[in-house]
């Protein structure tokens, strides 16, 4: 598809055009982005989901007992829903396109953005008034509305040192500002995006409320910085050390000279400004998975020649929900496939299958050292058996 070609999803804009003018820039409010739009489950099968073991779920109380915006964390038991009073509480339940197919399928809507960059999509149900108090993300958000209405109040950018309300498990505003024109009800199937670091308010104004979050990650300064050196330091070589051959005698042998301190600095960026590492630090920190513990590594090795047996008789492999894949070329032949924070290198066509939505059948033999990877994308749990996870899902 061309980047130029107008996308209803995106109000008749293209991708080249929201890409320019709206992506981590300003906001934009797509009425019917979804037009008739279906929710994929319920506010009770939502609820039912936050009961799970495992399942990342929050409750948030705007007046609880213990005092104002009170955060319960799951799993919950269903009881504590008939416990809740008739307004003004939210429940968040974080990846949910992990545990739904269905909500996952909405992930390919937005095949205009690059998937590695993707997070979740989280879904949360709200009463009449139910919110979160105004706050700011540090992350991009398409926000669709899949039941109910919401209404959505935006403030702006807010600077990083905004102050928050003490004293409580949320990040809330002390001051929210409503920007003249941006205040809006959302139906089912309209969608808002906001950038990083806008004040937004949004709160329930039905009892059916549904909003789902579709979220883009990237890492902070601080994260990279350390996430990079600590990938660089298992790659160094001991010898590679601070040198300072050639240098003048110090007039001090106590002072730290300017020449000392620019002899460190060539150093260190001299060891950091590599691509080649750097790529492939980059591929293994964006396709790391959001829950470690949800890959389940085959306590068996898989042989190839099993798997290439299997295939052939007409099974078929799927990416485990969850699983993040990305890839890289080398050069015209090879790339580096990056799957679940590992990293391998095998033919570029394989690699670009296995990062793609196609389905990885016994077509995919063709294509030289597949059995091999397939394997070992198996044993990791990056890869499930289609029949056999369909299976633990109906059991579930």
């Amino acid at each position: 598809m061309s980047s130029d070609a107008p996308l209803p999803m995106l109000g008749g804009l293209s991708a080249a055009d929201f890409l320019r003018d709206h992506w981590q820039r300003r906001p934009l409010l797509i009425r019917g982005a979804f037009p008739d739009f279906e929710c994929p489950l319920t506010p009770d099968e939502l609820a039912g989901l936050a009961c799970e073991e495992g399942v990342e779920a929050r409750l948030v109380e705007e007046h609880g007992e213990g005092g104002p915006w009170q955060v319960r964390h799951g799993p919950f038991d269903e009881t504590v829903f008939g416990t809740l009073p008739e307004r003004d509480w939210t429940l968040l339940v974080q990846a949910v396109d992990h545990y739904v197919p269905e909500v996952a399928e909405l992930l390919e809507a937005f095949d205009f953005l690059p998937r590695w960059r993707l997070d979740d999509i989280m879904i949360s149900y709200a009463p009449p008034g139910g919110s979160v108090g105004p706050h700011v993300d540090q992350y991009d958000v398409f926000l669709l509305q899949g039941m109910g209405r919401r209404r959505w109040q935006l403030g702006g950018l807010v600077p990083d040192d905004a102050p928050i309300i003490a004293g409580i498990d949320l990040r809330i505003l002390e001051c929210f500002e409503v920007e003249a024109g941006n205040d809006w009800v959302l139906e089912p199937g309209d969608m808002l995006y906001l950038p990083p670091g806008w004040a937004h308010h949004g709160v329930s104004q039905s009892d059916d409320c549904l909003t789902l979050s579709v979220g883009f990650r990237a890492p902070s300064a601080d994260e990279a910085i350390t996430s990079f050196a600590d990938y660089l330091g298992e790659q160094l070589a001991a010898s590679l050390r601070y040198s300072d051959a050639g240098m003048a005698a110090p007039g001090d042998p106590a002072e730290l000279d300017d020449e000392a301190v620019a002899r460190m600095r060539r150093f260190i960026l001299g060891t950091l400004d590599d691509p080649a590492r750097l790529a492939q630090w980059f591929g293994r920190v964006m396709t790391q998975p959001k829950y470690v513990d949800q890959l389940v590594p085959n306590e068996t090795p898989t042989a190839p020649e099993a798997l290439v047996a299997r295939l052939q008789e007409g099974a078929e492999l799927i990416r485990s929900p969850g699983s993040r894949f990305a890839w890289r070329a080398l050069d015209e032949q090879d790339a580096t496939l990056f799957a679940d924070g590992d990293g391998a290198e095998c033919a570029l066509p394989l690699a670009r299958l296995l990062a793609s939505e196609a389905p990885l059948d016994a077509e995919a033999l063709a294509l030289p050292g597949a059995p091999e990877l397939l394997a070992a994308l198996l044993d990791a749990g990056s890869l499930a058996w289609a029949d056999e996870f369909e299976a633990d899902e109906f059991e579930g």
